[in-house]
Parts: structure tokens; C-alpha cells; sequence
């Protein structure tokens, strides 16, 4: 069994970058985003914010990307 690990971002924090009024198209992006660095993930709008699930063990891979969409 895999350990899944869960982030949550609020739709108010996201950098003004994102469209804030799309917060479906936002989860596309980043989930497309970390899976062209091979990162397992699945990111969904869930009413307040975005989450997104990912296997543990590509946390800090994962932090990176969302870094460096300045999304953390």
C-alpha cells in the first residue's frame, strides 16, 4: 500500500496568475504541471479550494513544482 499524501490550497491564495474564477481549469494545470515533472498527482476544486493528492514519497518533488508556481 502506497501512502498518499493530501494538499490543500484556497482558491484566495492562489498567485494572480491563476484565474481565480476557473478554480477547475487551475486543477488541470497544476496536475498537468506536476506530471510532466513525473509526479503521480490528482488535483480537483473542492468547493473552498484545490486539492491535490499525490503518493508521499514524491512529496518533495511535488514541493518544488508547487514552489516554483509559487503555489507554496
Amino acid at each position: 500500500m502506497t501512502a498518499i499524501t493530501t494538499i490543500r490550497i484556497n482558491h484566495a491564495a492562489l498567485p494572480d496568475h491563476f484565474d481565480r474564477s476557473r478554480p477547475e481549469v487551475v486543477a488541470e494545470a497544476i496536475e498537468a504541471a506536476l506530471r510532466d515533472e513525473g509526479i503521480a498527482a490528482e488535483a480537483s476544486d473542492v468547493i473552498s479550494h484545490i486539492k491535490i493528492e499525490l503518493p508521499t514519497i514524491q512529496l518533495a518533488a511535488a514541493s518544488t513544482m508547487l514552489a516554483s508556481l509559487q503555489l507554496i
